[in-house]
């Protein structure tokens, strides 16, 4: 399946500026005022999955005593679990038959609680992107007016992990870390709330997106994180005490929302498999076993693109038989590497070749690059024509923006079966390599030092963006295809 993205649509209203980026050993925390469990609540937030095959928990609050717990937590059969611990000693549990393996889509849920209502199944009412979930494994309804294990001050809420004293779990021990994306995170304290006080379908396309939620009543003890203070992303934009971070730092910060969707290397495209993916899905190491590459989950079939790629480790091996450029997703083979296959084209770290589709060498170069170089890549698609630079130097003086020099590609096709686009690619061409990249489409997981945008303001790269070329985003490619 070719995933263009499910949030690329015409910008038609609110935008949500910014995410944050969890992976292990982050999340947030913030205890309550006073203990005040409650019957009454709702919890709202958009997300993008990072890491998939595990348990992983969104929100947590545990109490000291055993039973006292909430959470909306991944298992590894890729379901969401949201289960409350009860005041008369039962616990509310819903277990979804639905499934969430897309890891190219920005998803927004709710889970609204409200125990004083008299019949069962309006007392717990979850929605996925708009929309009621009626389906679950398991769905045990909690008794009325009974009162959740939320709001107590014996031990913090949490975003991202599971951290608490009581439920199998002592205090200072987080696990279950969270990973991938989260925006837009409202806590409403005393409120049951439906779907449509977050979001909206889109009137022509029929999308759910979010709307601006600043003007909520959230409650006592509500919070509303929306990360846009890089140097405070536990930041309650409502005005309450902000949640405490750990190991977050602003890198983390992202630009990739439910508003403006920006690709990351796709697990469900892990070619010849044993891959692994960490810092949401935007760093790849590839497998010590045969060859290996991975693709983005956006591709591009027109228009003018650029993205960067730092080459941030060599695990094992000595030979620096890296590769990164394009493929169509379509190629899969455990005897080819990226560039020597029909339909992928790679410019390579060893000799500074660019391996165009049969694996034979073009653009002969003697630009070698090495680990911590950072390989901008500038894909022209009205040209079919590829540019790559080595730290802000195009290989042979090409000039993208001037639409001279760079590497004659394949223009896209969609016959016989190929997906007719081209994805963002990057593996190794040695088979017991073991070498590691990080993808910048334009919300890096490392420093940069200078901040380039591209035209429309789109974008943080450590190099210009050449005229006449743009992110991979969920904007851009609604403007230019």
């Amino acid at each position: 399946m070719i995933i263009l993205g499910t949030n690329s649509i015409k910008d038609t209203g609110y935008n949500v500026a910014n995410s944050v980026r969890f992976g292990v050993d982050t999340y947030m925390h913030k205890v309550f005022s006073s203990d005040n469990e409650k019957n009454t609540w709702t919890f709202s937030l958009w997300f993008k999955r990072g890491k998939k095959g595990s348990t992983q928990r969104m929100m947590t609050h545990n109490g000291a005593t055993s039973g006292k717990f909430f959470y909306l937590r991944w298992e590894s059969n890729e379901q969401l679990h949201f289960h409350i611990g009860m005041s008369d000693g039962n616990f509310a549990g819903f277990d979804t038959t639905q499934v969430f393996r897309d890891h190219s889509a920005w998803y927004h849920i709710v889970c609204a609680v409200d125990t004083t209502q008299g019949t069962e199944a309006n007392r717990v009412k979850i929605y996925v992107n708009g929309s009621q979930v009626t389906a679950f494994g398991t769905a045990n309804y909690p008794a009325q007016n009974t009162t959740a294990s939320i709001g107590r001050t014996d031990t913090p809420m949490v975003v991202g992990a599971l951290y608490g004293s009581g439920f199998g779990i002592t205090s200072g021990s987080p696990q279950e870390f969270y990973d991938g994306y989260l925006a837009e995170v409202c806590f409403i304290d005393g409120s049951q709330l439906a779907p449509d006080q977050f979001g909206e379908f889109d009137s022509d396309s029929a999308i759910w997106r979010p709307i601006d939620v600043s003007g909520l009543s959230f409650g006592t003890e509500g919070f509303y994180l929306d990360f846009e203070a890089s140097g405070n992303l536990g930041n309650d934009a409502n005005g309450g005490t902000d949640l405490t971070e750990v190991n977050l730092a602003a890198t983390d910060q992202s630009t990739d929302t439910c508003t403006n969707n920006f690709p990351v290397i796709n697990p469900l495209d892990n070619n010849y498999a044993g891959g692994t993916f960490a810092e949401g899905n935007l760093q790849i190491t590839t497998r010590d076993t045969g060859y290996s590459y991975n693709t983005a989950t956006f591709g591009v079939a027109t228009g003018k693109w650029y993205w960067e790629v730092k080459w941030s480790a060599q695990n094992t091996g000595s030979t620096n038989q890296v590769l990164i450029g394009i493929a169509k997703r379509n190629v899969v083979s455990t005897t080819v590497w990226l560039g020597s296959v029909a339909w992928t084209f790679a410019y390579e770290g060893s000799s500074g070749h660019v391996k165009v589709s049969d694996g034979n060498a073009t653009n002969s170069t003697s630009t070698t690059y090495s680990v911590g170089d950072i390989i901008s890549v500038a894909l022209d698609l009205d040209n079919n024509k590829i540019h790559f630079a080595k730290n802000g130097t195009y290989t042979n003086s090409s000039d993208a923006a001037g639409n001279s020099g760079g590497v004659t590609i394949t223009a896209p096709d969609s016959t016989s079966g190929d997906s007719g686009f081209y994805f963002p690619a990057f593996g190794d061409g040695n088979n017991n390599l073991v070498e590691t990249g990080q993808f910048n489409f334009g919300s890096p997981i490392h420093s940069i030092s200078s901040g380039n945008a591209d035209a429309n303001g789109y974008g943080n790269f450590e190099y210009a963006v050449p005229s006449g070329y743009y992110s991979i985003c969920t904007k851009n490619i609604a403007e230019f295809t």
